[in-house]
């Protein structure tokens, strides 16, 4: 048996298994099948489906002439985890993951867009991957390039951390009340793991949501069927493809590996 110092290596590493395709660099996560469906119809050719990754589908396109895969759809930290891990393996290096979250302040409504500055963990992926920081965020370069892009399109925009989970139907009224008071802007499943992982991985991820219920009053306010709340879920796919476009070409113009 060989010796091993490290008592944190992992013995299972994602990995590019020989016959499989390599990925562009740039990587569009979607959580939800109905962003999926949105996104695939927004490329001109129809993307190919070449992976599946455990139970999501992976494919690959042109958008602008920047080749881009998108992903999707996945649940909670611990699938969208398993995904990314393998989406690394093999090759990307950039991700905005897009979907949906519930609103814990008054003031973040329905339609409205929350770009995540942190995540306060309570999904249990997290805890595996050591990290020097406390508080892992998004790559500042991504969610400056999407906060631009969102504000051109008229969306509104939320900035700050947001609550993610493993246990939706234990949102209790004591977690929403006290995680309001300390600022916290909505709850989702995913967000508080990309960052841990993004950083733990040193690639580029920045997370965008679009709010699909309210909890601030701690009563249930659902708006998956309302105008307001499709018009934002079609401003997130076309401005998280957009940047992932613009962060190509910035690279080129700069020299770096686009």
């Amino acid at each position: 048996m060989p010796i091993i110092e490290d008592e944190n290596a992992a013995v299972i590493e994602p990995r590019k298994g020989k016959r499989e395709e390599a990925l562009p660099p740039r990587a569009l996560l979607i959580f939800t099948p109905l962003d999926v469906d949105l996104v695939l119809r927004s490329f001109p050719e129809p993307p190919r489906r070449t992976h599946k990754i455990y139970l999501t589908d992976v494919y690959s396109g042109s958008y602008e002439s920047t080749p881009l895969c998108c992903t999707g759809p996945m649940l909670g930290a611990p699938q969208t985890i398993l995904v990314l891990e393998k989406l690394i393996a093999l090759g990307v290096e950039e991700v905005v993951a897009i979907g949906w979250c519930g609103s814990i302040q008054p003031h973040v409504r329905i339609g409205d867009i929350v770009l995540p500055s942190g995540g306060l963990s309570e999904e249990g992926t997290s805890p595996h991957y050591p990290l020097s920081m406390n508080h892992p965020g998004p790559s500042p370069e991504v969610v400056h390039r999407m906060k631009t892009l969102l504000e051109e399109a008229g969306a509104m925009v939320h900035e700050g951390q947001v609550w993610t989970t493993d246990a939706p139907f234990r949102e209790t009224v004591g977690k929403v009340t006290t995680y309001r008071e300390k600022g916290i802007l909505a709850v989702d499943m995913e967000t508080s793991a990309l960052f841990t992982v993004a950083n733990f991985r040193g690639i580029r991820l920045a997370v965008v949501l679009a709010v699909s219920d309210e909890l601030s009053t701690l009563a249930w306010v659902h708006g998956f069927k309302e105008s307001k709340f499709k018009a934002a879920r079609e401003i997130l796919v076309q401005t998280a493809l957009q940047a992932l476009v613009s962060s190509s070409q910035d690279r080129v113009r700069r020299g770096a590996h686009p």
